[in-house]
């Protein structure tokens, strides 16, 4: 039901192309409490996201809390330039910059996790094909004429459409890796996983604290339950 509802919602606010006109939506595997995956989503976050797109909700004291990185650590890998613990990840570009340049303002990724959902994030991050008629050299099967270049192409490597013909038709059947990237398909997948992870998180920080009070709350309802249960049996044990 997921997966159909963002399919739902991609065919009506972009035009896509793909089978029948729709492109699948792949599934992506999360797990916020995977301290290493998203501390390594993080990494990629700053130094490959960051440059265009804010977190304007999220502090790097957060981020260093919740998953216990350490200040030298955070120096080193997420601090760059003169950037502070308690400041939010903001990003340099301007918006302005960034309407003359692209066309549209680097919208802020904050709560991109929970308005796209993470599975269309993470397939919108795998459609980048060449495309020699955009400004950019290239295309993306969820948003057509997209604005954003590939800024992981040379991990992804490149692509090409593969075009299809039905009922007097074109579409694009799919996607092949024409120039190999840096990273194997299985290598940049698991990438993607991190960034997606830290996303979601990013969605939603407090998260790590409900999800875990909520095994203990429902482990009180269960005790409870019980308790009751047994205290039914005694009070009715004399009714007959």
């Amino acid at each position: 039901m997921k997966t159909f509802l963002l399919v739902l919602l991609g065919a009506l606010t972009w035009p896509a192309f793909g089978s029948e006109g729709q492109p699948e939506i792949h599934s992506v595997d999360l797990d916020v409490f995977d301290h290493a995956s998203v501390r390594r989503g993080a990494e990629h976050y700053i130094h490959y996201c960051q440059g265009c797109h804010s977190l304007k909700h999220l502090r790097y004291s957060r981020l260093a809390k919740d998953y216990q990185i350490d200040d030298d650590t955070m120096k080193r890998e997420f601090l760059l330039g003169e950037r502070k613990m308690h400041e939010t990840l903001l990003s340099a570009m301007r918006p302005e910059d960034a309407e003359q340049w692209f066309g549209a303002p680097a919208p802020d990724l904050s709560l991109s996790a929970r308005a796209r959902g993470a599975d269309w994030i993470y397939t919108y991050l795998k459609s980048f094909y060449l495309d020699p008629s955009r400004p950019t050299g290239v295309n993306n099967l969820l948003v057509n004429n997209v604005a954003m270049p590939n800024v992981l192409a040379d991990f992804q490597g490149l692509q090409v459409p593969v075009i299809a013909h039905q009922g007097g038709m074109e579409y694009i059947e799919r996607l092949a890796l024409q120039q190999p990237g840096t990273m194997s398909p299985e290598a940049f997948d698991r990438a993607l996983q991190d960034l997606m992870n830290f996303l979601v998180y990013v969605s939603e920080p407090s998260q790590l604290q409900r999800l875990k009070l909520g095994k203990y709350v429902l482990g009180f309802l269960l005790l409870l339950t019980v308790l009751l249960y047994f205290l039914k049996k005694e009070y009715w044990k004399d009714v007959h």
